[in-house]
């Protein structure tokens, strides 16, 4: 099932189910608690869509590809690079990516897998992994690279504000270990890869996570990204002004935004 989270007309934001792709059925209740799908039916065009979740967390994952970890020359990691991407980076399908005044030369995108917890965990098993999980969703990990490379830590060059594009949708079946994953920078393809190449998969990640902090109902997990990012094109490949970026996950969708300036 795909769920997408909008505003109404009304101006109310809740939940729908997508049962085309122009027809949106009105979810009431908690996606995390109770909830049904009800009979009020919305178009596309006349709601806004949303980033699919307002996350308590967002925890994220560098380093997860064999073949990223190649490109930008670093060790294959023996266990997960866990940094975390402040709440107020993220915005949703068709929402502008802002190339911040304070950082506006090396704004690189990274397509991630991410990952939608549906109930509290802690200190869980990898075979438990699949109680936790909602579902999933298109992310783009946009970064600022410079001052990714010129601070001890990696927050700031993550947590600009519209640096965690997500969406369209929430897909509540997926076998995220199969899944092709791709960017497309004004239609050029830049990313290709599928998540069978990451170094940890889904359940090791999410088990992983819950041995370090309690995971709340509503927590984005990114998973990292495959190789072909800007940083890696020869010469680099950064993000400008009228930009259009798509992120393309099989089996959930397209997440698209377009760039400008602060």
């Amino acid at each position: 099932m795909k769920i997408i989270r909008f505003r109404s007309p009304e101006g109310e934001v809740t939940h729908g189910k997508l049962e085309t792709d122009d027809i949106i059925r009105k979810i009431k209740g908690d996606i995390f608690s109770e909830y049904r799908v009800a009979d009020q039916e919305f178009s596309k065009s006349e709601i806004k869509i949303l980033p699919p979740v307002k996350p308590p967390n967002i925890i994220a994952i560098g380093l997860n590809y064999y073949e990223h970890a190649r490109e930008t020359g670093h060790k294959v990691p023996e266990k997960p690079v866990i940094f975390l991407k402040a709440t107020s980076s993220i915005i949703g399908w068709g929402q502008p990516i802002i190339i911040p005044r304070q950082a506006p030369d090396e704004v690189d995108y990274e397509a991630e897998l991410g990952v939608i917890i549906g109930s509290r965990a802690k200190n869980i098993s990898r075979n438990e992994v699949k109680d936790v999980i909602f579902g999933y969703t298109c992310v783009n990990d946009v970064t600022a690279r410079d001052c990714q490379e010129g601070d001890e830590q990696w927050a700031r060059a993550k947590s600009f504000d519209t640096f965690c594009p997500a969406g369209p949708y929430i897909e509540t079946s997926l076998n995220p270990d199969e899944c092709k994953i791709k960017t497309r920078l004004n239609g050029e393809t830049m990313q290709n890869s599928r998540t069978d190449d990451m170094i940890f998969n889904v359940s090791e990640l999410v088990s992983y996570c819950s041995r370090n902090m309690t995971l709340l109902p509503g927590t984005l997990i990114i998973t990292g990204t495959p190789p072909g990012v800007g940083k890696g094109h020869n010469p680099p490949r950064y993000l400008k002004e009228q930009d259009v970026v798509e992120i393309e996950i099989e089996g959930i969708g397209t997440l698209k935004n377009n760039v400008i300036k602060e």
